[in-house]
């Protein structure tokens, strides 16, 4: 999508497809807009078709102007929005425009919404464009018939009053940044949306090289050779059972001038889960293309540091496999020597995400990661507690995941703590290994993240288990039906307020 930024005119002099205003309950009784307006406004309202409520959106024909046939009117409640009221209702104005078949689509932007919203021109410009390509995102298909029409291809922000270059700067970066964000968070849809036989371990290597080649960025594919050689014997063995062998994929983002301060991002990159020899029930298996959604959304996160350019330094790695049921699959009694150097005895073959992490974090502790954040659709435990509501965080250390959680509170992602008393971390002892890799049904989302977390080793770690919420049955908010990319901006913001952090020297400078 390509968003421009312009002011000092009036949109509704503009030329395009539809004219998007944001009307506030105010404005419907005529506060603070021409008078033409306000008369066409009171009908509606009195009509009950139209009330500014916040996210209300109405379509209203324009039979006199053949230049700019179609208002969208696009209510804010009291017109001070916060960024993820923007984000939602621009989602919806998009949405509207897709439904008009509109290649433009003009955003009169009001004059003091920033202000009255208490936020930034660069934070209300990045709300915009998140919101805009957010809610444009549509799934493909595979059907015999292509749709001719994709969505709005162009969109305009336009300010009636003209801004000052500073506020113009600003309104741009923010415009910039929110369009990285969002289309990192496409890109994690899109990857995981693809179907099982589309998207195979190699076949997700490949795809995060490009991203990494598409920017300049190092990248790392170890192939089943390379693993038993490296001694990932979790890896190995959760991938055995499939003709499409298990692979680990890191790629180096350095924005700082030196490699110190590292972050590690790992994700879950199940390509398709069956649940091996443990297998899953039949209803709802299909849905298991989306087990891989922690690599799609840590690669997601590349795709827009690669963009941003941010003085941080970041290692991802994705633990890559097919979790299949096969003569040669690993089984419940196996004993599986880890990375670390840890063994695992296997009691249940459907939790082996946790097993790959194990091998992933160990890995990224090599790479001088200091600080780690697992991502993974980990545990149907979570959606028990949490149903596709929000994520479910465990952790070592208390400060680190507030950090987080005040990124994801400005994302407009949820997350909530989970607990991790001592107690849960007893129940991963086994009789014959140091760890096992099932602890049976009670806690199953706290002693799935814990068992991560021992091959942090003291280091400070998050997990976020988006089991829930990596992908819904419906359309809710920003996210669409199917893949949602969740976490992408969380984490995204989490760096970027790193970035910000004084001391921190750029290898090159900040968009």
């Amino acid at each position: 999508m390509n968003i421009e930024w312009g002011s000092g005119t009036d949109p509704a002099l503009l030329e395009g497809d539809a004219l998007c205003f944001i009307i506030s309950e105010a404005q419907i009784q005529g506060e603070g807009i021409p008078a033409e307006w306000a008369g066409r406004l009171s009908r509606l309202s009195g009509a009950g078709l139209f009330s500014g409520k916040p996210g209300q959106i109405y379509i209203l024909p324009v039979l006199d102007r053949p230049e700019l046939p179609v208002i969208i009117l696009a209510g804010s409640g009291d017109g001070r929005l916060g960024m993820q009221e923007l984000r939602l209702l621009m989602a919806q104005t998009v949405r509207a425009a897709a439904r008009l078949k509109a290649a433009l689509l003009i955003v009169a932007v009001p004059d003091e919404l920033h202000r009255q919203s208490a936020l930034t021109a660069e934070s209300a410009g990045q709300a915009i464009a998140e919101g805009l390509v957010l809610g444009a995102y549509r799934r493909r298909h595979y059907k015999l018939e292509q749709p001719a029409y994709s969505g709005p291809g162009r969109v305009r922000l336009h300010m009636q009053r003209q801004s000052e270059a500073l506020e113009d700067a600003s309104w741009k970066l923010g415009i910039a940044r929110g369009l990285a964000l969002g289309e990192a968070t496409n890109l994690a849809r899109e990857l995981t949306n693809l179907p099982g036989n589309m998207l195979t371990p190699s076949g997700l290597a490949a795809a995060a090289v490009a991203v990494a080649e598409r920017h300049g960025l190092p990248a790392e594919v170890l192939d089943e050779q390379e693993l038993a050689l490296k001694g990932m014997g979790g890896l190995l063995a959760v991938g055995q059972g499939s003709n499409h062998p298990p692979r680990m994929i890191a790629i180096r983002y350095q924005g700082g001038s030196e490699w110190k301060d590292v972050v590690g991002l790992v994700g879950k990159g199940i390509t398709f889960d069956t649940g091996g020899i443990s297998l899953k029930r039949a209803p709802g298996m299909e849905d298991m293309i989306s087990d891989m959604g922690g690599a799609a959304a840590v690669l997601g996160v590349i795709e827009a540091l690669g963009r941003l350019r941010p003085p941080v330094n970041v290692i991802m790695l994705i633990p890559a496999a097919e979790n299949m049921p096969a003569a040669n699959a690993f089984k419940p009694g196996d004993i599986i020597t880890s990375l670390s150097g840890r063994t695992i005895e296997v009691l249940n073959t459907d939790a082996e995400g946790r097993i790959v992490l194990g091998d992933a974090i160990t890995y990224a502790r090599e790479w001088g990661a200091e600080r780690i954040i697992d991502v993974a659709t980990l545990t149907g435990a979570v959606v028990s507690i949490l149903g596709d509501i929000a994520t479910g965080a465990v952790t070592n250390n208390r400060a680190f995941l507030e950090e987080i959680l005040e990124a994801a509170g400005c994302a407009g992602e949820q997350i909530w703590e989970l607990p991790a008393y001592p107690e849960f971390r007893e129940l991963l002892k086994s009789d014959v290994a140091d760890l096992r890799n099932a602890a049976g049904r009670y806690g199953g989302a706290t002693t799935a993240g814990l068992f991560i977390g021992e091959f942090a080793e003291g280091l400070p770690w998050v997990h976020l288990d988006i089991a829930g919420t990596a992908f819904l049955p419906k359309e809710r908010g920003v996210n669409p039906k199917g893949a949602t990319g969740v976490m992408v901006r969380t984490l995204l913001e989490y760096l970027l307020r790193s970035a910000a952090r004084p001391g921190i020297k750029a290898e090159q400078p900040l968009l």
